[in-house]
């Protein structure tokens, strides 16, 4: 029999309320591989590798498995430790431990290794493999520390934003790339470990929502989409800002205050007991009006928290209803392809008192030559 969890308040909480949410899906067992459910209920990452790790979970208990050279860094847990040697698979190791007991319907994380689990089903045809919709909503409501600590993640990189237009203030014959490394730098410096993502888009690239820099060398009157994701003390920030080389075209300006009308619009939505499909659908009204629908080509938003994308998914046809204490992105777009594109994005902490923005740097387009 394994041993209970038996660390702080906050790791019992989470372990509390995940086997609520795993009794109302009906499952007697979780298995969590590396992922952000594993950080949140352990307190500690697990590199995701072909050697398999992961936590189980059950109503009652819960062990680790892991590779024998992984060992020593989980023998502080109070956990059994099921150990494989190189030698032996695991998933038949695993398998053995769940069908004993008496286990038939198991939910796994996302982030799960496909080959670990087609294992796992040749092992045990008996049992019931899921994803576990548990351990996506186990974190979609943040306690007021963890709002605290997203609040902080999102303080740190508006500084990084600051202090990039400060290091820029002319952005003609830059390159996509070399401003790209340019935020790198600060977001290291500023302490985020890891940076997810940095995606520069500039004059027609800016138009492709996703863009993540070339040697394009941007131009006068170009417009400069930068969207950047990183944790910092496990926790992720992200934001959108437009910056420009001088000023854009009176269109893209005009553009632009339609996409600050669909993103308050959005905002102004976001209320506990709001379906989460809610707020996309505002966004999308302002821009359908204006001409914009089309060119909106992607959800308006994503939770965060110890994932950069995490529940609440703020999408069309979501049936998750938005409560206090859920933190989400705010961040409609327009992309007109061989043209331009923009987005602008902030983090946004659902409260007893209604929305509150996390991010506070200007939402205006940066002006910087």
């Amino acid at each position: 029999m394994s041993k209970p969890i038996a660390q702080s308040a906050s790791v019992q909480s989470s372990f509390f309320r995940l086997r609520e949410l795993m009794r109302e899906e009906d499952l007697g067992a979780v298995v969590v591989g590396p992922g952000a459910g594993f950080f949140h209920l352990l307190g500690r990452s697990a590199n995701l590798t072909e050697r398999l790790v992961a936590l189980i979970v059950t109503h009652k208990d819960a062990a680790i498995i892991v590779p024998r050279l992984q060992a020593p860094l989980y023998e502080h847990l109070p956990l059994e430790t099921l150990v494989w040697d190189e030698h032996e698979d695991p998933t038949a190791i695993l398998c053995s431990f769940l069908c004993e007991h008496g286990l038939r319907s198991v939910g796994i994380n996302r982030e799960f290794w496909s080959g670990f689990l087609v294992g796992m089903q040749a092992h045990a045809p008996e049992i019931s493999f899921k994803t576990a919709a548990a351990l996506d909503l186990m974190r979609v409501i943040k306690s007021p520390e963890e709002v605290e600590a997203l609040a902080r993640a999102a303080h740190r990189i508006d500084g990084v934003w600051n202090q990039f237009l400060e290091d820029h203030p002319v952005l003609t014959d830059k390159t996509e790339l070399e401003l790209r490394a340019a935020i790198r730098a600060l977001m290291q410096k500023a302490g985020f470990n890891p940076v997810a993502w940095i995606d520069v888009g500039a004059g027609e690239n800016s138009a492709s929502s996703l863009h993540h820099s070339s040697a394009y060398v941007i131009r006068s009157g170009d417009p400069v989409v930068c969207d950047f994701a990183g944790a910092l003390d496990g926790w992720y920030a992200d934001t959108c800002r437009v910056a420009s080389a001088g000023t854009p075209e009176q269109d893209y300006l005009d553009a632009y205050s339609v996409l600050l009308e669909a993103q308050e619009a959005t905002f102004q939505t976001i209320r506990p007991g709001v379906l989460a499909s809610a707020p996309d659908e505002a966004a999308r009204a302002v821009l359908t009006d204006a001409g914009y629908g089309e060119a909106f080509t992607h959800r308006v938003g994503h939770g965060i928290g110890r994932d950069a994308h995490e529940e609440p998914y703020l999408v069309q046809g979501s049936e998750l209803r938005l409560a206090v204490g859920m933190v989400m992105s705010n961040e409609p777009g327009i992309y007109l392809p061989g043209r331009w594109g923009m987005r602008v994005e902030d983090i946004v902490a659902l409260t007893s008192d209604g929305p509150v923005r996390l991010n506070q740097t200007s939402r205006s387009i940066a002006v910087q030559g």
